[in-house]
């Protein structure tokens, strides 16, 4: 009988979802600053928003598949970063590491 050892994955949760919650946060404030005339652009705030998604996806499902959540991670963290730039910076980066452990923490 083989021993099975898994490895707790609430590192990479938790990272997920603060990075994704600071995004929705980043990118609602892109949409505010749009709403009282300041220069910006709806569809940059609404990808922000989309990769906050992706990295809520991801962080539920690194549990079950820790390869693919690495991969939602990382793309997550890449969108979040061209779409807010300096406002999205800190989620980014949390995502960014929480897809590495999720995809070199055995």
């Amino acid at each position: 009988m083989k021993i099975i050892k898994t490895t707790s994955r609430l590192f990479e949760q938790i990272l997920g979802i603060v990075g994704s919650v600071l995004a929705v946060l980043s990118g609602s404030l892109f949409l505010f600053l749009e709403s009282w005339g300041m220069q910006g652009n709806s569809f940059i705030a609404i990808l922000s928003i989309i990769g906050a998604i992706l990295g809520f996806i991801s962080s539920f499902y690194v549990s079950r598949d820790n390869e693919y959540a690495g991969v939602g991670f990382i793309a997550s963290a890449v969108l979040i970063l061209i779409s807010t730039s300096h406002l999205g910076i800190l989620s980014s980066i949390l995502l960014l590491i929480a897809g590495i452990s999720a995809l070199f923490r055995k």
